[in-house]
């Protein structure tokens, strides 16, 4: 019995990368799993996005820990699409949702519609997530724990002058403004809200040709690019790392921590 057995878990981006990491540590400590990912590609995106075989890997992975999982394909930026997701979930694990983790997310660069998809994807999504997922906690009745992926530049103010950066950046900054208005809002509903800052992590957002590239060019720049070193002697951090997070963030070993911005980021932060 994993501590969080009898438990049900909503994830966005659980193809692939963060939210596949998720979906596996929550599922190998009992929960069951909703896992939502859009498996398509956004035009100002520059390296591939997930895609159906990726989120089949993932209901293949969390199957294999014992858990049950529903997977849909859908846009956090479509709010009807992610209730309907939420409502066929809770339909078949039993009418639960204890833990939210909103963590679709996409990095554009300069792109002519950077600034609005990435807005609309990692800040408006996120929003559409919590909207739609407090409804059935409260129903329910059980608490709960919801985790807003943010990431460091949602705390330090480091990114390029072009429209994807400054757009990722806003939109990650934003997220903590929702997770410390909701955190006030469910408490008395027993629902913990807490975002979660990573430093960069070996994920396909990353580890990607064009990003590659891009950060090479950073690098190469004597001046105006960003410091993309962490303190600790580590490139990035792997999927495992921010998900071990997140496991304790949702769990009763944190049952009194919310409204908390929660770097695991190798001190990046702290270096600033």
């Amino acid at each position: 019995m994993g501590e969080l057995s009898g438990k049900a878990a909503f994830i966005t981006g659980a193809a692939r990368g963060q939210g596949r990491a998720h979906a596996v540590k929550l599922a190998s400590e009992g929960a069951d799993i909703i896992a939502l990912d859009l498996c398509d590609q956004i035009a100002s995106v520059p390296y591939p996005l997930a895609t159906p075989d990726d989120l089949a890997a993932t209901v293949k992975l969390v199957e294999e820990t014992g858990a049950r999982i529903v997977a849909v394909e859908a846009d956090v930026r479509d709010r009807d699409a992610v209730k309907a997701a939420v409502r066929r979930g809770t339909d078949a694990l039993g009418e639960r949702l204890d833990i939210v983790v909103a963590n679709a997310g996409i990095a554009p660069m300069a792109a002519a519609d950077a600034w609005r998809d990435v807005i609309d994807v990692n800040l408006t999504g996120v929003y559409h997530t919590i909207d739609v997922a407090m409804k059935p906690m409260i129903k329910y009745g059980n608490g709960g724990s919801i985790v807003l992926t943010s990431s460091v530049m949602g705390l330090v103010g480091v990114g390029t002058p072009i429209a994807g950066s400054v757009g990722y950046a806003a939109a990650k900054h934003g997220v903590v403004g929702l997770m410390r208005t909701y955190a006030n809002l469910l408490a008395q509903f027993n629902i913990r809200v807490n975002s979660i800052h990573p430093a960069g992590v070996n994920t396909p957002m990353i580890d990607n040709d064009f990003t590659r590239s891009w950060l090479e060019g950073m690098a190469q720049q004597s001046e105006g690019g960003p410091d993309m070193g962490n303190a600790l002697p580590v490139q990035t951090l792997e999927p495992e790392d921010i998900a071990n997070a997140v496991l304790w963030l949702v769990s009763d070993a944190a049952r009194y921590v919310t409204g908390v911005t929660l770097p695991v980021d190798a001190g990046y932060v702290n270096k600033r």
